[in-house]
């Protein structure tokens, strides 16, 4: 009779174990499959206090290094202001580069590295003037590179870097909807090389 009771008992137990560790990875799955609708960077929370990941000074590592200031690394993400995926870019960026399905390109990695690179080929194009001019002087305290160029080029548009430097940072001070200057991306993004990098007037993806 005991060993009927004990047979019982552990049946019953390995049926609640399986039942809870169903359970567990059904929210599991639930969990990875939500997508991100909102993205804010805690104010409390700085690079420093995360652990980033190191390509060196590459372009893999400029690419990395701005895609975690924008967004963590995460590629599902639309900011409160609209901006989209792993490097938030705006709409009409994304129209500049001939990309219009916005939900396809919120979901598909492959193409946001590609915009990404695109335009960085496109920005290097506009400002290649800038970079050439001023790229190895100090502006302001800062030493000018062709990333910290670029950088701030994605964060302001050429344009911005473009007043910037012709003003020797003595205009109106260029800051994005957050408050992030564009004299942090030229000191954050500093002396990557870009090289592979190819100006071009018409990037393809």
């Amino acid at each position: 009779m005991n060993k009927l009771l004990l047979t019982v008992f552990i049946s019953l137990l390995f049926i609640v174990i399986t039942a809870f560790s169903y359970l567990k990875e059904e929210e599991r799955s639930a969990y990875i499959q939500q997508p991100d609708v909102a993205f804010t960077v805690p104010v409390n929370v700085t690079d420093d206090a995360i652990h980033i990941p190191s390509y060196g000074k590459t372009y893999l590592g400029f690419k990395e290094a701005i895609g975690f200031k924008e967004s963590q690394g995460r590629y599902h993400i639309v900011n409160t202001l609209g901006y989209l995926g792993k490097y938030q870019f705006g709409k009409s960026t994304l129209s500049t580069l001939r990309i219009h399905n916005i939900d396809y390109f919120l979901y598909s990695t492959e193409l946001q590295e590609k915009a990404f690179k695109a335009n960085c080929s496109y920005n290097k194009w506009l400002l290649q003037d800038e970079i050439n001019q001023y790229s190895g002087i100090t502006v302001k305290d800062i030493y000018i590179t062709e990333s910290g160029i670029l950088a701030a080029a994605h964060l302001a548009g050429a344009g911005s870097v473009k007043r910037y430097l012709r003003s020797k940072g003595n205009g109106k001070r260029i800051i994005d909807a957050y408050g992030t200057g564009i004299e942090q991306y030229f000191v954050k993004f500093a002396n990557y090389d870009l090289s592979s990098i190819k100006a071009t007037k018409y990037p393809t993806l």
